[in-house]
C-alpha cells in the first residue's frame, strides 16, 4: 500500500469536528471560486440580491431538465448586487468605454469567473449531521456557484428516512434559505437522482452517469469527472457511498456510476460512484465519529486491506486525502494526528 501519509485530524468535540469540516469545505470552495483573489470575504458577505427572494428552498434539476435546457446556474451579476445599507453599487457597463484587446481579454476573464462552479459529492448517514452543525451558521458560503452532486443513493422515496436526498434536504437544502449564507448568497444547484428510476438500478445508474457527463463532459472529451471535493463517511464494515468490501464494483475502472444489487446492509438497491470517479478528485475527505468506527480506522491506518473501500480510496487518491474524526473513533488506533489550522480567517480558533 502508499506510503504517502493522509492527514489525520482528531477533535475532541462533534462540534469541533463540524467547524473544522466547515472550514475545509469553505477552504476548498475559495479554491475554486477565487484562485487569484486575495479579497476577504467580509467585502462580499454584506451583499445581497433581490434575485433569490421568490426561489423554492432548494433548486433541483432532473436529468430530463438537464437535457431540455442546457446547464442551469443561478449567478449573481455585478450589476444585480446590492449592499445591504441600501445603496446602489453601479455596474461599469453602464458607461460605454472604447473597446480594446485589452479590455475584450479582461471581459473574457470576468466571464470564466462568473462561469465557475464549486463541484462537490456528498454521501449520507452521519456526515449530513456534521455539514447541518458546521455549514448552515457560516456566512461565507457562496451557495449559489455550488454545484452538489451524490456519491451514493438508496433506491428508495425521497420522503423515506434511508434516501441520501431526503436526508440531506430535510437536514440542509431545505433551511439553506433561512441562513445567513442563504440569505447572502442565494442556493444551491442540486442533481439528485431520477426519483422515477428507482426500481430499476441499472437505468438509474445510466441516467445519472449520463447527468455527470452533461455536467463534467458537454464541452470537451473527459475520461473522468473531476470533482472539486468529495465528502465520505466510513461504515463500520469500511464501506464508502455505497461500495461495500470484496464486492465487484471494486475492480470496475471504466463506468463511472454502478448499479449495487443485494447491498449487505439497508436497502438493497442502490447506485454509487465508482471508485476512479473518487479517486480522481481534487479532494477527497472523510468524515467519521464514534466508538463503533475504531476497529475499521485500525485495519485502514494500521493493516490497510486491499477488499476495503476505504482502504483502496486512501491509496487510490494518495496524496489528496484527509480525514477528520473525534478522538472515540481513534481509541487504540496508532496514528500521527495533526493539528488542524483553519484556512479561512475569520474563523480560526480564538
Amino acid at each position: 500500500m502508499t506510503t504517502t501519509v493522509p492527514k489525520i485530524y482528531a477533535f475532541k468535540e462533534f462540534d469541533d469536528v463540524a467547524g473544522a469540516v466547515a472550514d475545509h469545505i469553505i477552504a476548498a470552495q475559495n479554491s475554486v471560486l477565487f484562485p487569484n483573489s486575495a479579497i476577504a470575504f467580509s467585502k462580499r458577505e454584506s451583499w445581497t440580491t433581490n434575485t433569490f427572494e421568490n426561489l423554492p428552498p432548494t433548486v433541483i434539476l432532473d436529468s430530463e431538465e438537464i437535457q431540455s435546457t442546457g446547464a442551469i446556474h443561478q449567478t449573481i451579476k455585478d450589476d444585480e448586487l446590492t449592499p445591504t445599507n441600501g445603496s446602489t453599487i453601479t455596474s461599469s457597463a453602464a458607461t460605454p468605454t472604447p473597446v480594446s484587446g485589452k479590455k475584450t481579454k479582461k471581459k473574457k476573464k470576468d466571464k470564466k469567473e462568473q462561469e465557475r462552479r464549486f463541484k462537490i459529492a456528498i454521501s449520507g448517514g452521519s456526515l449530513i449531521a456534521v455539514l447541518n452543525q458546521g455549514l448552515l451558521k457560516r456566512t461565507d458560503i457562496v451557495w449559489n456557484k455550488w454545484d452538489i452532486f451524490f456519491a451514493d443513493e438508496r433506491l428508495v422515496p425521497f420522503d423515506d428516512e434511508e434516501s441520501n436526498y431526503g436526508l440531506a434536504k430535510r437536514k440542509i437544502f431545505d433551511l439553506i434559505a433561512d441562513s445567513p449564507s442563504g440569505q447572502n448568497h442565494g442556493l444551491p444547484t442540486v442533481f439528485p437522482i431520477n426519483e422515477a428510476l428507482i426500481t430499476d438500478p441499472e437505468e438509474c445508474a445510466d441516467d445519472y452517469e449520463k447527468l455527470l457527463i452533461k455536467k463534467f463532459a458537454s464541452k470537451d472529451s473527459v475520461k473522468i469527472p473531476m470533482f472539486d471535493l468529495f465528502l465520505l463517511g466510513c461504515a463500520p464494515d469500511g464501506h464508502i457511498a455505497s461500495l461495500f468490501p470484496e464486492k465487484e464494483q471494486l475492480r470496475e475502472n471504466l463506468a463511472w456510476v454502478m448499479a449495487v444489487n443485494n447491498a449487505p446492509k439497508g436497502p438493497s438497491d442502490r447506485i454509487t460512484l465508482s471508485v476512479p470517479v473518487i479517486c480522481h478528485s481534487v479532494r477527497v475527505t472523510f468524515v467519521v465519529e464514534g466508538s463503533t468506527k475504531a476497529p475499521i480506522l485500525k485495519t485502514v491506518f494500521e493493516r490497510p486491506d486491499k477488499a476495503l473501500p476505504s482502504s483502496i480510496v486512501n491509496e487510490g487518491a494518495a496524496g489528496r486525502v484527509c480525514w477528520f474524526v473525534d478522538d472515540d473513533a481513534l481509541d487504540d488506533v496508532m496514528v500521527t494526528k495533526k493539528k488542524y489550522k483553519y484556512e479561512v480567517d475569520t474563523y480560526k480558533n480564538k
